[in-house]
């Protein structure tokens, strides 16, 4: 089943989710960039930042999730949103045509995107900017727990074909990006987020990496998913215990950026 995006419940950490988007965005140094692109832009408040910083770009936001675009159209400003899955933008880009083109934190649901990075980089204009940031925490916890939960009955009949996150660590992005003739920056950085409230860091991949799970078995038993939820939040609980200090739950939060910039036209 394709799952659907519920903007609320991923803006309820957006400050956390955010912080990354600004520091990969600190190592892009365009100038006046005509056209900037946000592919999986969701809600849209990060792409409006793009307007911001380049007032005289179009700035174009492009996500798969009709919820998250309807959100993303309720803002005013300048930026143009559109619904599109980024395989099928990228099909249809003209080449060499995008000044800026950004991704955050959506490539590590495109699966096999590693093969995708030839025709993103044919669509950014010579001497122009290629960035993403995904995350690289899929052997915390927070990921195995769920994964582990969901192969076992009564849930893997519901959860063997739903959507799982996954991404390559900084150094094969570098690799393969210099071989198609950039100059990469590729960088690692693990954030400890302080989280706070009831069952917080269930209530931050609900938002996210678990949100598929979750969907496919409300949608086949939902007595099924509150069974599963009651199972997973403990077993998070026992993972990420209160901090000794008493100030929250210590979510740690590895991400892989890369900056890479295309060779400059002959």
């Amino acid at each position: 089943m394709t799952h659907r995006w519920d903007p609320e419940r991923y803006l309820v950490y957006a400050d956390e989710r955010g912080r990354p988007f600004f520091e990969l965005l600190a190592r892009v140094r365009a100038e006046q960039p005509a056209l900037v692109v946000d592919l999986g832009c969701g809600p849209g408040g990060l792409t409006a930042s793009l307007a911001e910083r380049w007032p005289g770009a179009r700035v174009v936001g492009v996500d798969a999730s009709a919820e998250m675009i309807e959100r993303a159209r309720e803002q005013a400003g300048p930026v143009e949103f559109e619904v599109a899955d980024l395989r099928t933008w990228l099909a249809d880009a003209t080449p060499a045509s995008v000044d800026v083109l950004v991704s955050n934190a959506t490539l590590q649901w495109v699966p096999g995107h590693l093969a995708l990075m030839p025709a993103l980089v044919e669509a950014v204009s010579p001497g122009g900017w290629f960035a993403f940031q995904v995350p690289g925490n899929f052997d915390e916890p927070s990921h195995t727990l769920r994964a582990d939960l969901a192969a076992q009955e009564p849930y893997a009949a519901c959860t063997s074909d739903v959507a799982t996150p996954d991404a390559h660590d900084a150094r094969t992005y570098l690799e393969v990006l210099a071989g198609l003739g950039c100059v990469v920056d590729a960088w690692e950085t693990t954030y400890l987020h302080v989280l706070h409230g009831e069952d917080p860091v269930f209530a931050w991949v609900s938002g996210t990496g678990a949100r598929p799970t979750l969907q496919a078995l409300e949608a086949a038993d939902p007595a099924l998913r509150t069974r599963f939820e009651a199972e997973f939040k403990e077993q998070l609980r026992a993972a990420y215990p209160q901090s000794d200090a008493g100030q929250g739950v210590v979510l740690p939060f590895r991400r892989v950026f890369v900056v890479a910039r295309t060779a400059e036209s002959a």
